[in-house]
């Protein structure tokens, strides 16, 4: 997992403020991108409304103003486009970071993104490697309309070539954004827009490790598997379990594509019980491949069977009712007490 991730690194642009702030992600997003720039002159940010608007979340604001329309520019609306532009844009030796400004507006652009963005690289025997990061709002919780919010990981995991992460505070964002930019392969960069405008603290000059999982929360009884906007609810649940004498291990996954088999081992290991959460649907989400790495890994130290708390196998439904599809706290607290009270035979 790590030589996948670690390999031919470029620099990843100037130094940080030797500040530690308490911010947005939205606002931590914006400085990454901004320091990001500053530091690579061959990076480029493009995308619908990128430009004068600063983006729909105004990710992006201010950018256009301080490096320039040729830095920071303004496409039409056409994902696919975009992401057959940034292909050639690499292919030209800049490093793209376009935007897709929800996430179920790349349907249009999957086309570009499996056929031509992941295998390039390959296709090209090393010679047009694919410095591309893929900025996706994400998942749901804003109570947009259709096709404003989905949760498409395990369709990006799926596909060989591509990495996948998904921030779940302002920290991770900022770090994490730093990093992808800085690598040679193409990264789909999943932000969890429920998120944007919650405050975190953000120490710019501390990242720690960019690589694998993290445990967010230790605990003893169980272990909680989560990535994005579902990492800040576990830990709601695990502050609930803990008026009751349970303790509960967050583990914020953070990298879907490779996933920290290693990781995932240790924490379980330790509690010897899991649940994974996650928005998308049950049948064939991400869920599924974490529940059969623990059980690969973990299956001597088990104590149940790895319970999943998902979205429905529906399509992912709008305004409000979202409340309903969402993994809630009390959908979470009723997994965790179906996995403790599990009794073999």
């Amino acid at each position: 997992m790590s030589s996948q991730l670690t390999e031919g690194i470029r620099p990843a642009g100037a130094a940080e403020s030797p500040a530690v702030e308490t911010i947005s992600m939205q606002a931590a997003l914006n400085r990454a991108l901004a320091e990001i720039l500053a530091g690579d002159d061959k990076a480029v940010v493009l995308g619908e409304d990128v430009g004068r608007l600063g983006g729909v979340f105004r990710i992006t604001d201010g950018l256009q103003k301080r490096f320039g329309p040729d830095r920071v520019f303004d496409t039409p609306l056409a994902e696919s486009g975009i992401l057959g532009m940034s292909v050639g844009l690499a292919m030209a030796g800049f490093h793209p970071i376009p935007e897709v400004q929800f996430d179920g507006f790349t349907y249009p652009a999957v086309n570009q993104i499996i056929t031509q963005l992941a295998r390039m690289n390959y296709r090209s025997r090393g010679t047009l490697p694919m410095p591309v990061t893929l900025r996706v709002p994400s998942f749901g919780g804003i109570r947009a309309p259709e096709h404003h919010g989905e949760s498409l990981e395990a369709l990006f995991a799926h596909v060989p070539g591509l990495l996948v992460v998904s921030p779940s505070s302002p920290h991770e964002a900022y770090h994490l954004l730093k990093y992808s930019a800085s690598r040679p392969d193409p990264v789909v960069f999943m932000e969890p827009k429920s998120r944007y405008w919650q405050k975190g603290s953000v120490d710019f000059t501390d990242a720690g490790s960019p690589l694998g999982s993290k445990v967010v929360r230790p605990g003893a009884h169980l272990t909680l598997v989560a990535w994005g906007a579902m990492v800040a609810r576990c830990l709601q649940v695990a502050e609930l379990a803990a008026e009751d004498g349970i303790e509960i291990e967050v583990l914020d996954l953070r990298w879907l594509k490779p996933i920290d088999a290693e990781g995932l081992a240790a924490s379980v290991s330790r509690t010897r019980r899991a649940v994974v959460v996650h928005e998308a649907p049950l049948t064939a989400g991400l869920g599924a491949e974490v529940a059969a790495l623990i059980t690969q890994q973990c299956f001597d130290t088990l104590r149940a069977p790895v319970e999943r708390v998902t979205g429905f196998d529906v399509p992912y439904p709008s305004g409000d009712l979202e409340d309903e599809y969402i993994p809630n706290i009390d959908r979470i607290l009723f997994g965790i007490q179906r996995v403790l009270e599990y009794r073999r035979g």
